[in-house]
């Protein structure tokens, strides 16, 4: 890292686009319900994903984040992903 770069803290929510066949999930949803763990209606699961990375700003952290996301660790067929800055 360079004297001119600063580190940012990620968190990458991956999950499946409304409408594509969740098997784990709906897993998960029946299993919490057979056990009257609670009446859940719906279950989606997903993927986290905790990035620091090294950007001159925090405007460059983010574009270089969504590109990350864009690029590798979501499928823009079948996922969607938000990201947030976190702090220590």
């Amino acid at each position: 890292m360079t004297l001119d770069k600063r580190v940012f803290k990620f968190k990458v929510e991956v999950v499946l686009k409304n409408g594509v066949l969740d098997p784990q999930g709906e897993a998960i949803k029946q299993s919490i319900n057979f056990n009257n763990l609670g009446n859940v209606l719906e279950v989606k699961q997903g993927k986290l994903f905790e990035l620091t990375v090294s950007s001159k700003d925090i405007k460059h952290a983010f574009q270089e984040v969504n590109e990350i996301c864009s690029d590798l660790l979501a499928n823009s067929v079948i996922e969607d992903f938000k990201y947030y800055e976190v702090s220590e």
